[in-house]
């Protein structure tokens, strides 16, 4: 990243610094995927703002991305959500793709909860099903932290041995008990797309250990951990990949699958920051 790049985010955080309400402080940032853009009902609204308003911020072409960023207290927590986001396929670039994850680091933001829909390429993992994210694969052969670094941000060569805090990972998974959600526990692949994946690609992510596969997320993450954020990843099964007898599957059908599960995600979200 450039210091031109770095400066252009800066622009942004002290543009909505000041826009926000006075004390308004947020330490969670809650970053909401394909299909869950609805799923704000949590918290007591107290702000909001187009990103179209935000200084560079990157606007999506994707019609189901509302493209808002949200300011709200729920408890005693000041959380901070971004209704859409940005991706690689749309043809923006890693630094576009991790703005908004970037300026809630620089707002204060130390934990993020990011969603995403994915399809299920483990055969024991069912479509309308969360999962937790463990680890992911980046294979959309891409990285946001290439070229210069920025001290300002984090290091150079940021450790990513665990990319998913262990703890919010074992939080999110005593809320879903508690809860009587079954929350599966799993490997995301992020690919570039955005064709949806073959059956030979399908297979060969399989025998890589992933168990879900999607098109978002892994950049955010990665520049989150050099940033010292602490990350959970939740992923909404929407649809299920098996090589050997491939259902046809449209991006309507993801976004519908993804609605029918944001109840699900929804209590869980609810859970894990009442919990926290």
């Amino acid at each position: 990243m450039s210091k031109e790049k770095f400066l252009r985010l800066k622009e942004a955080r002290d543009f909505v610094q000041k826009a926000m309400p006075p004390g308004f402080s947020p330490s969670i940032a809650l970053v909401l995927g394909t299909g869950l853009g609805d799923m704000t009902s949590f918290m007591d609204l107290v702000w909001e703002m187009e990103y179209a308003q935000i200084p560079h911020f990157p606007l999506s072409t994707v019609e189901t991305h509302r493209g808002r960023v949200l300011g709200g207290v729920f408890g005693k927590r000041e959380v901070l959500v971004f209704q859409g986001r940005v991706h690689l396929y749309e043809g923006y670039s890693p630094f576009d793709v991790c703005f908004g994850v970037r300026l809630a680091g620089l707002l204060g933001c130390s934990t993020l909860i990011i969603t995403n829909a994915a399809g299920a390429i483990n055969p024991l993992f069912e479509k309308g099903r969360v999962m937790v994210i463990t680890d992911h694969i980046n294979f959309t052969g891409r990285n946001p932290l290439v070229g210069e670094n920025i001290e300002e941000l984090g290091e150079r060569f940021p450790d990513m041995s665990r990319p998913y805090d262990p703890g919010l990972i074992k939080l999110a998974q005593d809320c879903a008990l508690s809860l009587g959600i079954a929350l599966e526990k799993g490997v995301y692949i992020g690919v570039l797309g955005p064709s949806l994946e073959t059956p030979a690609e399908t297979r060969a992510f399989r025998m890589w250990g992933a168990d879900a596969v999607g098109m978002s997320t892994v950049m955010e993450v990665i520049a989150a951990r050099h940033m010292g954020i602490k990350v959970l990843g939740l992923s909404c099964l929407t649809n299920k990949n098996l090589p050997d007898c491939m259902e046809e599957t449209s991006f309507e059908d993801v976004v519908h699958e993804a609605r029918k599960g944001v109840g699900e995600m929804l209590k869980l979200v609810e859970g894990i920051l009442r919990s926290m």
